[in-house]
């Protein structure tokens, strides 16, 4: 145990023989015997507190540069709290005493690059927690990065500033030399290219590599005057590139159980259908509506959240715990409900408020992981809201059967309520825009400079509310109608959506009538998905981890329709799992039968999605928000459609007839991803939204 007078707010790199000198240590002199690396635990005291917490602190030593690196890790679970919807209430109550961030505790002063920066303008503010300065002389461009020289260079002046024991003001002279005189690296923002792009990616591996060596980051100006606040370093521990990996699975892991948890409550209701029909004397199509329009609201859904999330003032984390918030609540009157047109309006709503799962979950973890490693946290995304309708059934199917339809609807709260909780209390915001633009809110409120803005904050204020309509709605109608490749995969992914909820209406019709299963044993029979899912997952993520990733890392990214190469062979699953369903499903041949028709259909699906849902992006990166959300709502409206036509369907034609019917249209898949495959390349450069 060493004990450090002294708050660490972020990682910092000191040389060998400054550490002992800056740090005062009782009686324990400092291992600086490293070869590598090494660990040990400072009790540190913070300067707003006279408490002692224990903190753990990593130490590497470089020996080529004689540096020693400093890593806070303990205090994650404080950020956490501090960034979820609790601390910022907890913030706002107690007026910023309690949590606070680190431009708000006493002693703190701007980074040296800010400081220097600044007084080259010829201002010169004490840099303390009552006043600090602002300015500085760059423009800010969207395609070219400041050039640099080497770390060595940063070195003095981030010394002066960040002194482990000094906590008085420097002399403004130390700041006072001209910007053009400081050799700083200044690396783009990730904001600063479009998403999925090549320059995304050779930005992202260039950051992977600063973010190691804690390289101060020069603030810009624009031609206006407004300095742009940015992260203050390369290893800055805001930003969430930068988290820990301890930190991006939690947050990743509270997403899919969220995720899971409002699919689920889809397909969960299906065991109460006849129930339904008992109580509210309607038929079973009647009866399948309160899982449509479940279905239908949740596409309808990202067509206002998405682009809500992405309003710099709000962000993310607001719109999960207000609309997850309401889920729960409407979960009680839903369970409780006494009449079927009541039933149906709450179970829109319910979809409605659930569908921020769908909105921004994947751009939450677009938020934390890179360009290279994000298709591995896409690929546990996508399971818990593959798998979370195909359990739905299992779930609720024996508790019906002892307890009456109403249980399937209490389920729901009980699993919407405790991830609630956990929501409220540990998401923590993700989107820098947000992030930033608060940082340099508590920046102007220290120092009273409006110059200090975030990029974000400029870019907000250009916004109406017409352009974010018409990107959210006009804009992906107009992209599906004028541009082939989307049309064929908005049909296409609208019809294997539909057909994996034509599922909820065969198998009643088959599997209790030919085989005398219960309702019960249904929800079992639907773990099939479940199995198919992991099938999908260990072919999709084998894929990543042997080929694709490696050869991304070798090659950079390679033309678009190289990504569609799974799918050329998975393509051909789904319509052979629907024909083998199709013709095994009768009384003399064994259940397994037509249970691995679907099995092979669901395994086969998985990967032709997640093949198409990186194609989209990397080929129309500016509009990728745009047309998911358009996905989301046509595949969500084509499975509204297909619940109520499916039992009609499956009963007027026969299974077997009714089920080949929908396997004959899935060839309509094989075709495409081939065309797209192979002629991809000449309709991308004959679109004006795609890049060539």
């Amino acid at each position: 145990m060493i004990p450090v007078r002294y708050a660490l707010n972020s990682p910092r790199v000191y040389s060998a023989w400054e550490f002992p000198v800056k740090c005062f240590l009782s009686s324990i002199p400092i291992p600086f015997h490293f070869s590598q690396f090494a660990s040990c635990v400072f009790a540190v005291v913070p300067l707003s507190t006279s408490a002692s917490i224990n903190i753990n602190i990593d130490i590497t030593y470089n020996t080529t540069h004689h540096h020693i690196k400093i890593h806070s890790t303990g205090g994650e679970m404080t950020e956490l709290l501090r960034e979820a919807p609790l601390g910022q209430m907890i913030r706002w109550a107690t007026r910023n005493r309690v949590l606070r961030y680190p431009e708000e505790l006493p002693g703190f002063e701007l980074p040296a690059t800010y400081n220097a920066l600044l007084n080259s303008n010829g201002i010169h503010k004490t840099p303390t927690a009552a006043t600090a300065r602002g300015g500085v002389t760059k423009q800010r461009t969207r395609n070219s990065s400041i050039s640099s020289s080497s770390e060595e260079d940063v070195t003095p002046a981030t010394e002066r500033n960040l002194d482990l024991e000094k906590h008085d003001t420097a002399p403004a002279h130390e700041y006072s030399q001209n910007a053009e005189n400081i050799s700083l690296t200044r690396t783009k923002s990730r904001l600063e290219t479009v998403p999925f792009s090549e320059e995304r990616l050779e930005l992202e591996a260039e950051l992977a590599i600063e973010r190691t060596q804690t390289k101060p980051i020069v603030p810009i100006k624009t031609s206006d005057g407004n300095i742009l606040v940015d992260w203050y370093t390369t290893d800055d521990p805001a930003d969430p590139q930068n988290w820990s990996n301890g930190k991006r699975l939690a947050v990743s892991v509270i997403i899919c159980l969220y995720t899971f948890v409002v699919y689920t409550g889809s397909a969960i209701y299906t065991s109460s259908t006849e129930g339904v029909i008992e109580k509210f004397h309607v038929t079973p199509t009647d009866a399948s509506l309160p899982l449509s329009l479940y279905v239908l609201a949740y596409g309808v859904g990202p067509l206002l959240f998405a682009p809500l999330s992405e309003i710099p003032i709000i962000g993310r984390s607001p719109v999960y715990a207000v609309t997850m918030a309401l889920f729960t609540i409407l979960s009680l009157p839903t369970a409780m409900v006494d009449n079927f047109a009541g039933l149906l309006v709450l179970r829109f709503l319910q979809g409605f408020f659930g569908s921020p799962c769908l909105a921004i979950g994947a751009a939450t973890m677009q938020d934390m992981y890179s360009l290279l490693y994000l298709p591995y946290a896409l690929v546990a995304w996508v399971s818990a809201a593959y798998c979370g309708p195909a359990l739905g059934p299992l779930l609720s199917g024996f508790a019906v059967t002892a307890k009456g339809w109403r249980w399937s609807l209490w389920e729901i709260l009980w699993a919407a309520g405790p991830i609630f909780l956990v929501m409220f209390m540990l998401l923590p915001e993700t989107s820098t825009p947000n992030i930033l633009l608060r940082r340099a809110q508590r920046l102007r409120k220290l120092t009273g400079d409006s110059r200090l803005k975030s990029q974000s904050e400029i870019d907000q204020k250009n916004m109406k509310p017409s352009a974010i309509v018409v990107d959210a709605i006009v804009k992906p109608l107009e992209i599906t109608i004028k541009d082939p490749a989307i049309a064929f995969v908005n049909l296409y992914t609208a019809i294997i959506y539909g057909i994996y909820y034509s599922f909820f209406e065969v198998f009643p019709l088959v599997y209790p009538v030919y085989y005398g299963f219960s309702l019960g044993m249904i929800g079992v029979v639907f773990t099939c998905i479940l199995v198919a899912c992991m099938i999908g997952i260990a072919i999709y993520c084998l894929y990543l981890w042997l080929y694709l990733v490696p050869d991304i890392q070798k090659n950079g990214l390679r033309a678009q329709e190289s990504r569609l190469v799974p799918a050329l062979y998975a393509s051909f699953g789904p319509t052979i799992g629907l024909f083998i369903f199709a013709w095994t499903a009768r009384p003399d041949v064994h259940w397994i039968a037509p249970t691995i028709g679907i099995t092979i259909y669901g395994a086969s699906v998985f990967v032709v999605m997640q093949c198409i849902f990186v194609y989209v992006p990397l080929s129309y990166p500016q509009y990728a928000a745009s047309l998911f959300a358009g996905n989301d709502f046509l595949r969500s409206a084509f499975a509204c459609g297909s619940i109520l036509f499916g039992r009609p369907l499956f009963i007027n034609l026969g299974v077997d007839k009714g089920v080949s019917l929908l396997g004959g249209l899935s060839v309509i898949g094989i075709i495409g991803i081939f065309a797209l495959y192979f002629q991809g390349a000449k309709l991308r450069a004959r679109s004006k939204f795609a890049v060539a």
